[in-house]
This record gives C-alpha cells, sequence and structure tokens, in this order.
C-alpha cells in the first residue's frame, strides 16, 4: 500500500535524501508560501466571520496553494543504487542441522530455487554460499542440512574479504539465526560496515518454543570425592505439554542414579529441579541426564545431556584442636573413622601446654600444638576449632589461620562451646573477618540449655544436611532429632552466608546454628553447638543421623579444596573447531603466586591422541598459565598439567573434557529474530520473513557497497499528492457550505 501511494517502499525514502528537481531556488518557494499566506489573510480579514473560522478556511486555502506550489518545484528522492550486472550479490543459506526442523530448510530452498535467484540474476551476478560449520561457495544447494554447526559469522567475514576483490554489494542471509559459532560478534560487524555491506536477513522457523522439553543445562560439580552425595541442579523448560508429567533422570552407563517425576510447564516457562545420588567409587564418570520424549514432542534431540564427574580417590586431612576434652570430639571422631575418604588429625588441650594427640602420622607431628609454621599447617586441608578461646593463639597463628583459608583454600569449621565464639573474645579477633557471622560482642552467649533444630528453606535443599532422601522427610527427620545439649548465641548473618539450621530453644527464639561462606579462595561454616553428640546418644545405635551429618559436613568443608596446580577448561564440552582453553593456575611451596614456573600438558584423546603442549603466562594474572588446543576428533580427553620451578615438581592436575560436534544444533532451536534484525539494521540491511522476501530482489539494489550511481526519483507525481489535494479541497467545500461561506 505504501509503494502504491508513494511510488517507492518505505525503505527507499529512508535511505533517500529529499531533493528538488525543478532546479529553482528553494528560496522562491518559500518566498512565495510566505506571499500566498499574506495574501489569504487580507482577503479573509474582509469577511465577517468568527475569527475561528477565518483560521480554519485560511489554513485550508494556504494548504492547497501551498502543496500546488511545492508540486511545481518537482519534489523528488535522491538515493544511491548498485549499477546493474556490475555488483556481485551473495546469497548465504544456512546448511547446519537446526535448518532441519520445521522444514526449514526446505522452505529456503524453494525460496532461493523458485525465482529469488532468478529475480537477483536479472540485475547482479549472484554468488551462492552456504553457512554450517565451514563456510565455501558453491554451485548448488546440498540435498539436506547437516553442517554440525552454524557459523555465520565466519560466512559473512569470507564475503567481507572477498569484496576486496570483487564488488559485493549486498548479502542475502537465509538462516533461522541459530548461531553458535561464536563469530558473529563485533570483529564481523565491523568488517561488514567497512566495506558497507548490507545484511538482508531472511528469518525461517518459529520464533516461539512451541511442543517440546528441553533441557537447557544441568550442573554438577566437577570433581568429587568418592561415595559422595552429589546434586545434579537440571534447568529445563517446555511447551505445549502444561500439566502432563515426564520422567528426569541420571544414569550412569546403563544405571540409573536417581529419578523424578515432574509436572511439565507450558509456554516456554523455565525452571529448575535437583536430583540428588551418590558418586559412587573413583574414577570419571560419564553421566546422562535426560528427560522420557512425550508423543507428539517436535525436537527430542534435546531431552538428554552428558556431564563429565571426575570421582576423586584422594583423601583430605582434617585437624581438630579442641581445648578442652568433651563428648563433642569423641562422636566426631566416631563419624569421621567409618569415612574412608577423611582423615582426622586431632589435638586436645588436657592442661595448659599439654596435648594429646590422635590421628598423627608420626610421633614428631603437632608435637609442639597448634601448627605455627606454613608448611605445617597447609599440609592440612581442613581445620577444625572447637572450644578454645581466640587468645589462645599467637597472633602469628591467627594470621596463619586467616591465609590457610584465604591464600591456601582450605575449609575451617568453627564449633560452640564455653570457651568459643563470643565468649572466647573472637568478636575482636582478626579472625572475625572470616567469620560467617557477625558475633555479638559481649559474653555469656554460650546456654547449657536443650534446643531443637529446623532446617531453613536453604537447608532443605544443601547437601550438607541431606539425611533423607526426600526433601519432606528429611525436613521431619531433622525436627526429630533429640534435642541438642547446648547452644550459642551467633549474631547476624554477614551478607553472603547461607543459615542451613536454626536452634531453637523456646517458643520465640531462633538463632543461626549452622551457617556457611565462601571466603577467598575457601570455605567456612559455624556450628553454634558443642551438644550434637546427643543425636546419637539418645537414639538406637542404628540410628546413623549424626554420622551421615557430620561426614557430609566434613566433607563440604575439606572435599574442594585444591592443591598447588589446579588445571580447568573453560568448560567441558566442545563443538569440532572451537579451541579448548587449558588454564592452570599454579602455587609455589607457600600457595603464593608462582609467576616463574614451567608448565606443560599431555592431552590424551580418542584414536591415539596424544599431544605436549606448553603454557603460557596468562596476562595480567600472575600464577596463571594458559594455552588453547582444539580437539583433533570427537570424544572424551585428559589433560594433566604438571608445572615444575626449576628441578622441583610444584605439582600436577588433570581435567577431563569432551568434543561433542553437533550437539549445540539441538538446543535453543527457535528462530533467533532478534540477533537478525540487529544484524540487518546495522549494517543497513533489512530483516525479511519468508512471505515478504518476494520484494527483496527489488529493494537490494539500495545500497551503497560496491559501484553504485546516484539516482533522482520524482515523488511529485505520487498518487498520494493528488488524494492529498483533493483532501482538502473537499474539507474546505465541506466547510464552506456548513458555515455558509459559499
Amino acid at each position: 500500500m505504501f509503494e502504491l501511494l508513494f511510488n517507492y517502499p518505505l525503505s527507499v525514502y529512508r535511505k533517500a535524501a529529499f531533493v528538488f528537481s525543478s532546479g529553482w531556488p528553494a528560496a522562491w518557494l518559500v518566498a512565495l508560501l510566505v506571499l500566498v499566506a499574506a495574501t489569504l489573510a487580507a482577503l479573509l480579514w474582509r469577511r465577517r466571520l468568527p475569527r475561528p473560522r477565518l483560521l480554519v478556511l485560511g489554513a485550508l486555502e494556504w494548504s492547497v496553494l501551498a502543496l500546488l506550489l511545492i508540486l511545481l518545484w518537482q519534489p523528488a528522492l535522491s538515493v544511491t543504487v548498485l549499477k546493474p550486472q556490475q555488483n556481485v550479490v551473495a546469497v548465504v543459506v544456512d546448511t547446519s542441522q537446526s535448518m532441519a526442523l520445521e522444514n526449514r530448510y526446505v522452505q529456503a530452498r524453494q525460496l532461493v530455487e523458485g525465482g529469488l535467484m532468478n529475480d537477483l540474476k536479472k540485475r547482479f551476478p549472484v554468488r551462492l554460499y552456504q553457512a554450517g560449520d565451514a563456510p565455501a561457495r558453491i554451485d548448488a544447494l546440498p540435498p539436506q542440512p547437516a553442517a554440525p554447526r552454524t557459523d555465520l559469522g565466519a560466512a559473512l567475514r569470507q564475503i567481507a574479504a572477498e569484496s576486496t576483490l570483487v564488488p559485493v554489494g549486498a548479502i542475502v542471509l537465509l538462516t533461522d539465526g541459530a548461531d553458535n559459532g561464536g563469530q558473529l560478534g563485533p570483529d564481523t560487524l565491523q568488517a561488514l560496515r567497512r566495506a558497507r555491506i548490507p545484511v538482508h536477513a531472511v528469518g525461517f522457523g518459529s520464533e516461539t518454543m512451541r511442543d517440546d522439553i528441553e533441557l537447557l543445562d544441568a550442573d554438577l560439580p566437577a570433581r568429587v570425592l568418592p561415595d559422595s552425595r552429589l546434586a545434579a541442579t537440571v534447568t529445563l523448560r517446555s511447551a505445549g505439554f502444561g500439566g502432563r508429567t515426564a520422567r528426569l533422570t541420571v544414569k550412569d552407563g546403563g544405571r540409573v542414579l536417581a529419578q523424578k517425576d515432574l509436572r511439565l510447564r507450558s509456554d516456554g516457562q523455565t525452571w529448575r529441579e535437583t536430583l540428588s545420588f551418590n558418586s559412587g567409587s573413583a574414577g570419571v564418570r560419564m553421566l546422562e541426564i535426560s528427560i522420557a520424549p512425550l508423543e507428539g514432542e517436535s525436537n527430542t534431540r534435546n531431552n538428554s545431556l552428558e556431564r563429565l564427574v571426575d570421582v576423586r580417590d584422594r583423601k583430605p586431612r582434617l585437624l581438630y584442636f579442641e581445648g578442652e576434652p568433651r563428648w563433642e570430639m569423641k562422636f566426631i571422631r566416631r563419624a569421621v573413622e567409618d569415612d574412608p575418604q577423611l582423615e582426622l588429625a586431632s589435638i586436645v588441650r588436657t592442661t595448659e601446654n599439654k596435648f594429646y594427640r590422635q590421628g598423627i602420622r608420626n610421633p614428631k607431628e603437632l608435637e609442639r600444638g597448634f601448627p605455627a609454621a606454613v608448611d605445617e599447617l597447609f599440609a592440612y586441608q581442613a581445620l577444625i576449632l572447637g572450644n578454645v578461646e581466640a587468645g589462645y593463639f599467637t597472633p602469628a597463628q591467627q594470621a596463619l589461620i586467616r591465609e590457610f583459608v584465604d591464600r591456601r583454600g582450605g575449609g575451617i569449621l568453627f564449633l560452640g562451646g564455653r570457651a568459643a565464639l563470643s565468649n572466647g573474645g573472637w568478636p575482636r579477633s582478626p579472625l572475625a573477618e572470616i567469620l560467617p557471622v557477625s558475633l555479638p560482642d559481649r559474653k555469656n552467649t554460650f546456654h547449657r540449655e536443650p534446643a531443637t533444630v529446623e532446617l531453613t528453606r536453604a537447608g532443605l535443599e544443601s547437601l550438607i544436611t541431606r539425611i533423607e532422601e526426600d526433601p519432606e522427610k528429611n525436613a521431619a527427620r531433622w525436627k526429630a532429632l533429640p534435642h541438642l545439649a547446648d547452644y550459642q548465641e551467633t549474631g547476624t548473618p554477614k551478607p553472603g552466608a547461607t543459615v542451613l539450621v536454626e536452634a531453637i530453644p523456646g517458643v520465640r527464639a531462633r538463632h543461626p546454628l549452622l551457617v556457611t561462606q565462601n571466603y577467598g579462595r575457601g570455605r567456612v561454616a559455624l556450628l553454634a553447638t558443642g551438644g550434637t553428640w546427643r543425636w546419637q546418644m539418645a537414639q538406637d545405635a542404628r540410628d546413623q543421623s549424626h554420622e551421615i551429618f557430620w561426614r557430609q559436613l566434613l566433607r563440604w568443608v575439606a572435599g574442594s579444596v585444591e592443591e598447588r596446580v589446579t588445571l580447568l577448561t573453560s568448560r567441558q564440552t566442545y563443538e569440532g573447531g572451537e579451541e579448548v582453553l587449558l588454564r592452570a593456575e599454579v602455587r609455589d611451596r607457600n600457595y603464593l603466586p608462582a609467576a616463574g614456573a614451567v608448565v606443560t600438558a599431555h592431552v590424551l584423546g580418542p584414536g591415539g591422541v596424544s599431544e605436549t603442549l606448553e603454557l603460557a603466562p596468562a596476562r595480567g594474572e600472575s600464577g596463571v598459565y594458559e594455552a588453547r588446543w582444539s580437539a583433533p576428533r570427537p570424544g572424551a580427553y585428559l589433560a594433566e598439567a604438571v608445572a615444575r620451578e626449576g628441578m622441583d615438581e610444584l605439582g600436577r592436575d588433570t581435567v577431563t573434557f569432551r568434543r561433542v560436534d553437533g550437539a549445540a544444533e539441538s538446543f535453543r532451536t527457535e528462530q533467533n529474530r532478534e540477533l537478525l534484525e540487529r544484524l540487518a539494521a546495522q549494517t543497513g540491511g533489512r530483516y525479511w520473513s519468508p512471505a515478504d522476501a518476494h520484494g527483496l530482489a527489488k529493494e537490494i539494489e539500495l545500497s551503497e557497497a560496491g559501484i553504485t550511481v546516484r539516482e533522482t526519483r520524482p515523488v511529485w507525481n505520487a498518487p498520494a499528492a493528488f488524494l492529498l489535494l483533493a483532501g482538502l479541497k473537499a474539507a474546505e467545500w465541506i466547510v464552506r457550505r456548513r458555515w455558509g461561506a459559499i
């Protein structure tokens, strides 16, 4: 309709400059418009009509005369267009696997082969390209879209580079916009803008999710201890199956580790579900997280994800310092002794400067009490500080404990007691900074009175407090635990801290009992009681609540502590052609960043892949070394990094990752119209739907790339001008007739 009324499409008006083709000066037009206005005003002033009617009649008459004068000056559009047959138009078709959905590729082929190419060839030489994992110029489209990846950026950059050799007037991009190549960024846009090549994007596929269930992500710890409870937090969305039930499953090979029936949501809503299970024995696990497909589901390839979990056979050492003999220590030791993955060394202060040691490896260990040297304390992965006052530790030892958490990345657990926390002067110690609560700065916070316990909302979700697998049964079991022998007031949790359990000594009183937080590279927990031993003493001997809780708490405190060398990848799964970023954080013997280390990584992969890489220091990050490497074939890979300083080996670490081709093509498969519209707008092109694309060939000539010419296109003869003139005269006649001014 717009083109019918104004001679040209709206896009021509957007790109053109408005001019007068008569050649007469515009100033004359302005002067005549002023003269006409003055003459009309003088003539109308003599008529005896109310002032508002005079103004309306004068405006209508002046508008008619002004429009005629403007048409006499012959208004036109000045626009830059491509010279016919002298500029190449590049037609780029997405041949990735996601184009097979919803017959997108069939529609694209029909558009290209059904007339678009012929229309373009009438005006321009045309080159055909495919944009998959590797962009290439082709003579004909492949029968099926089979590329395992969509790299639109690579194809556009290739054409921009070719424009230095041949004049490229425009790019026509036919795609669903599901780019996962990662190169459609600022560099690509800058290359297109520098060459002044407009991109006309034709989008295929539905823009919203339809009749589908999709697993978006599964978050699991990359490394755990054997026989640990771990949780898979699964992010999923669904559309078209609201209210129906589907089963979410975690498998290790063919063995089901956990499963859960879900009630699906509608309209593409995203939500999270958590499944917990046992990590099992040591080894690298390939876990499959999947949801059972439903009848009528449009895409079942996005119903499963795989994640690698490295179950490491190591045994963290914990050092437990207790200020006096008490029941709590005895029962904690019993719980840990039955855990094959934890090793507990302990010191009990029996009298002043006398200690009772347990769990030591040799007579020299801890013979002078609590460690006062870095190499002695940093040999442990976690600390437990029981009923002991802050002043017992020298300022140097307090600074060492802080560095143990912050620099070494160790875990620490503070327990309550009559000489602990606020009673022990900890609020005014340098270690108050690492505590997850702001302790009250007063005495008498320890109460040897019974208190029941209750999980908070965070505690219901935490694996530390998961005694029963079912969340409701777990909450009920915590409420049914025997009361604590004592509790201690802890003050206010700090921002970033998480309260998992509350102590309830009375009807109205509640105090944070178990609080956790991260500090520096380490973890901190506070358990404000020395009376959990009643959970064992007051229950049947077969009840394992006390043992399970303490093992899970101590595994959380000590289980994630890293050693001197930590090797990581940016993610677990890569597509073919993507670079794997290997990143090693290296610490010296004092756990300070090792800036002068030599770090090598040996990578093993499928089909006998074996390669050694040198990791280079990362810019601006002391003690960090990086290397980029491309996995040559699909499959699982193992990389081991070794760091040396001189002839000494500082440490080594391993990481696993996978190359999976085509996986990304099955996820988030809706048309990314926002991306295509932004690409077109930022390059001077336009977004087209397949139904409107028949007009593309006519509009594509509006380009400033390649070889162009400036054209002047008249608009004085547009039907809209004459319709406007007729409308003004009709309005004047109606007004005059109604007001008796004829």
